[in-house]
């Protein structure tokens, strides 16, 4: 008689059975094709409380059992000033699907609220500052975050859109303020739809950003706002029913830049120009 799964064996079951092909393999793709998990790595996995984040730390725990590399996990939540009902849903969560989550406390809702110019940009400069001293302190030369290929997709053609540039978003990166730390981005090719699935599939409920900002956009009557991402990610789905390769097409063309096609180009600060070789 096979003996009965617990809930959370059952969620750990269905990533590695039902979504092996959309959520697994691609996870395991990524940390293999962009070397982002090493022999002697201490990882700090950032949760929010959101479902990417949460998938993350679930999928970081299943490699660790499997994999032949030797890396150690730990699992961190910063209250950026989270209400009551939001950080008790976040706690709720990693106890029952069996996630060690450390809080420690920041007070970035309340900074951004009165700082004017672009919260957003403020918010993310400054929990990424925040994750990086943490992580430091607990002797972890990483940081993973719960960035998928939906991010990645609409980053890119956000700053073409809004920023006039070509720009993507890389799977991993050293901290410019943190010396020897690094960010990684296991879920990089993972399609957000199959982290939707797997939620739904789980009867799983996470919070959705915390920050009132993102609270006005999500209650604006066309469902978008003023948030250029969400406005991105509508215009994406339009497109899809034109073309449906148009996802993976985005995410190819930053794999694939023919760099001597461009007028100009900057790189490490530097501005060259196709007249220098002409």
């Amino acid at each position: 008689m096979a003996r009965e799964l617990s809930y959370n064996q059952t969620v750990e079951r269905s990533i590695i059975k039902t979504y092996r092909k959309s959520i697994w393999n691609p996870f395991v793709e990524a940390c293999k094709n962009y070397q982002l998990v090493n022999n002697g790595d201490k990882i700090a996995v950032c949760i929010s409380g959101g479902k990417d984040s949460v998938l993350l730390a679930k999928c970081m725990q299943q490699l660790k059992r499997v994999s032949d590399t030797e890396f150690e996990l730990v699992f961190i939540c910063m209250d950026p000033g989270y209400n009551k009902k939001n950080r008790n849903k976040i706690a709720e969560n990693c106890s029952i699907l069996e996630i060690p989550v450390q809080f420690f406390e920041s007070d970035i809702f309340s900074v951004t609220e009165i700082a004017g110019g672009s919260p957003c940009y403020l918010c993310a400069r400054m929990r990424r500052g925040y994750l990086y001293a943490k992580a430091k302190e607990l002797g972890c030369n990483k940081i993973a975050l719960g960035h998928h290929l939906s991010d990645v997709i609409e980053t890119t053609v956000m700053g073409m859109f809004y920023g006039a540039q070509l720009q993507a978003m890389l799977p991993k990166l050293h901290s410019a303020n943190f010396e020897g730390m690094e960010l990684i981005r296991p879920l990089y090719c993972v399609h957000e739809s199959s982290i939707i699935n797997w939620r739904e599939y789980n009867n799983l409920e996470f919070i959705q950003c915390a920050c009132r900002f993102v609270d006005e956009y999500s209650h604006s009557e066309d469902g978008i706002g003023e948030s250029k991402r969400q406005e991105i990610k509508q215009m994406i789905l339009s497109l899809k029913k034109i073309n449906p390769d148009i996802e993976k097409n985005i995410f190819n063309s930053i794999h694939n830049v023919k760099l001597d096609t461009f007028v100009s180009y900057k790189q490490n600060g530097t501005e060259y120009s196709f007249l220098d070789n002409y």
